[in-house]
């Protein structure tokens, strides 16, 4: 029976034929490894719809833990926050109401309205970059484009100094390659998600103190007030909360900025289309994101019995949401391996959903107009280069181009 083998490379190479395998034969079934799966649009909107539904592993039944799952760091972490120490975990895998209070503070710095006032630093780095890359004909997105693009806009809200961007791309890379379920993961990858974090919390640190020197107008001066004031941070949460926001704020976007340029680029009719209608601004980075998908998929553990997809599940369990083939869903997207530019509504689920819902959604649809705006006005056609055969990153959560060459026509 087909089943969920994340050991297959075509989860990296080509993942769409997988989903649309385990959408019509086994959209939910339990792994050989001892955790279900959930691949249509509306089982995965279920389960992260549901308060009964925890991004928290803790809750993870050992009894019913997935095959490498590590009961030692679980039960590990459990004793150390029952004895009082504090939850170095970010709030993205945090429950209410840590995950409430910890979001809420970080929340206003991704209103439409704040990232509206973004828009002009947006609009000039994309100039800047396009015009080195237009000049050569033939570059490649990501390296180009899509990386610098976000790195700049994260750091520039958070506060984080232009001469320290190129530290963070290995880093980072280890960070998103550790999103991955850890009972997916190898040791040496776990190895060096690790050494990153350590890395990135001595870089840090470093920062909190500068800005209680020298507090500025940017998010890490507000982190560290809300660390020093009533509504009180501890240290570790300070920490995991500043790397959260830097490498899901860019993380994401680069897979959607590269993503959308694949798209557009096998897609000449799509290209012309939205050249000739600005109204598609609006409509169009959300198609993209639908069929980029940069978060390939996410976990839940259910903190109470559910039936999902008929299918009866106990407390502990856990549970994988196969956003990508949820999105391609075609009980839900009509033609859904189209490029439909002008789609709507669109009920993607790139985003997530509910209490998770993506804090930085207007910031990304806000790069991806910009970039693909501009990219368009700039260029009369662009396609993947003669010869260049698209490479993409080792990850199962945030699924990205590791290479993108283009060939450009000046408009």
């Amino acid at each position: 029976m087909a089943h969920f083998d994340p050991s297959d490379p075509r989860w990296v190479v080509d993942p769409q034929p997988l989903f649309d395998e385990l959408r019509e034969e086994a959209p939910v079934h339990l792994t050989p490894d001892g955790y279900w799966v959930f691949s249509r649009h509306a089982d995965c909107l279920a389960v992260l719809r549901d308060r009964r539904a925890s991004s928290d592993s803790l809750h993870v039944d050992p009894d019913r833990a997935p095959k490498g799952f590590s009961s030692a760091r679980r039960a590990e972490t459990v004793e150390s926050i029952r004895s009082g120490e504090p939850d170095a975990r970010p709030f993205l895998f945090r429950d209410p109401p840590d995950h409430t209070r910890l979001r809420g503070l970080v929340q206003r710095a991704f209103t439409p309205r704040t990232v509206a006032q973004l828009t002009g630093f947006v609009e000039r780095e994309c100039d800047r970059l396009l015009d080195d890359a237009l000049e050569r004909g033939t570059f490649d997105v990501v390296d180009g484009i899509a990386w610098p693009l976000p790195v700049a806009v994260i750091c520039e809200l958070l506060g984080v100094p232009a001469e320290d961007h190129h530290e963070f791309r290995a880093r980072s890379a280890a960070l998103a390659r550790g999103l991955d379920p850890e009972f997916l993961l190898p040791p040496e990858l776990i190895e060096a998600r690790d050494e990153a974090l350590l890395q990135f919390a001595v870089y840090f640190h470093g920062l909190f103190e500068q800005r209680r020197r020298s507090p500025t107008d940017d998010l890490l001066s507000a982190l560290v007030a809300a660390h020093d004031g009533e509504d009180r941070l501890s240290d570790e949460e300070l920490l995991s909360t500043a790397i959260l926001l830097l490498v899901a704020g860019h993380e994401t976007t680069v897979n959607l900025l590269s993503g959308g340029v694949l798209a557009l680029a096998r897609d000449p009719d799509a290209q012309a289309r939205w050249r000739k209608d600005p109204e598609l601004d609006r409509t169009a980075p959300d198609e993209l994101l639908r069929l980029t998908s940069p978060v390939q998929l996410t976990g839940r553990t259910l903190v109470e019995d559910m039936v999902v997809g008929g299918q009866p599940l106990d407390a502990g369990t856990f549970c994988m949401l196969l956003l990508g083939g949820a999105n391609r869903d075609p009980l839900v997207f009509e033609d859904a391996l189209s490029v439909r530019l002008e789609r709507e509504p669109n009920r993607h689920l790139g985003f997530g959903f509910g209490l998770h819902h993506c804090l930085g959604a207007p910031l990304a649809r806000l790069e991806a107009r910009v970039v693909l705006r501009r990219l368009l006005d700039r260029t009369s056609l662009f396609r993947v280069a003669d010869g260049s055969v698209p490479s993409y990153r080792p990850n199962f959560v945030l699924r990205g181009l590791e290479h993108l060459e283009v060939t450009v026509a000046a408009a």
